[in-house]
């Protein structure tokens, strides 16, 4: 296990001995799909940020690996990014189901992203190696039609969004999206955190929100990208029309 993974493993554990135990927890949504390059980049770079400084005391982080994923007739799915994200996003639900707690699932979860991160992707199984895990209960859901329920069931709460998704990673906090501005999500909950114990990653200046339009930082849903593709068509076609004009 390298030091990235082992740290993260370190920050489960010791959470498990909070000193914040009673208060409400502000809730934390990451809806993606396991091989946008932009969900990978959130989970392995700013998401275990929440494991450090008291952060994950105050936090219900719940995953959905469905993203931009097509539902189609007689239940049947198509991924935006191919038919191994609809693999990957299979085995990472069915290690969320094989392992609810966060400190089992994440980790796991996290070793995958850190492969896709790295176009390693296919080496996804060496992570049951790396943390000591059981492959069975993952393997079996996976070649079973349990996983495909378990994605439909992400299906039904994804395309359940209001307001609806537009792209991913879509963070929501507290049942607000946070749209372009999802790196800072941190400062977000920290602002939607109402305990009275001070949490020391919520201290910090630097965790201030930043407001502004960050450009070609998601992957847009499939019917988005294809009301583009119409528009610069449309837009072809005209100037097309325009030159044959002009020429005549």
């Amino acid at each position: 296990m390298n030091s990235v993974s082992f740290s993260l493993v370190c920050f489960l554990c010791f959470t498990q001995f909070s000193s914040i135990s009673c208060e409400k927890k502000v809730y934390l949504a990451l809806y993606y799909e396991s091989l946008c390059p932009y969900c990978s980049n959130f989970i392995v770079n700013y998401l275990p940020n929440i494991f450090k400084n008291g952060l994950i005391d105050i936090v219900d982080l719940k995953l959905v690996p469905w993203g931009n994923t097509k539902l189609l007739e007689n239940n049947t799915f198509t991924c935006q990014h191919g038919k191994d994200e609809c693999f990957l996003d299979v085995v990472e639900a069915c290690a969320i189901n094989a392992w609810p707690d966060l400190n089992g699932h994440f980790p796991f979860i996290y070793c995958v992203e850190s492969l896709v991160y790295h176009r390693n992707y296919t080496q996804w199984e060496t992570c049951f190696e790396k943390l000591n895990l059981k492959k069975k209960p993952v393997t079996e859901c996976v070649g079973s039609e349990r996983g495909k329920e378990l994605e439909l069931h992400y299906a039904a709460e994804t395309n359940a969004l209001q307001p609806p998704h537009k792209y991913v990673p879509w963070v929501v906090v507290d049942g607000q999206p946070l749209y372009e501005d999802y790196e800072d999500f941190i400062s977000y909950i920290c602002k939607a955190y109402k305990g009275t114990t001070p949490v020391p990653g919520c201290s910090s200046s630097i965790n201030v929100i930043k407001m502004g339009r960050k450009l070609n930082s998601f992957c847009l849903k499939q019917t988005a990208i294809s009301k583009l593709s119409t528009i610069s068509s449309a837009i072809t076609s005209w100037l097309n029309r325009a030159k044959l004009t002009a020429s005549a």
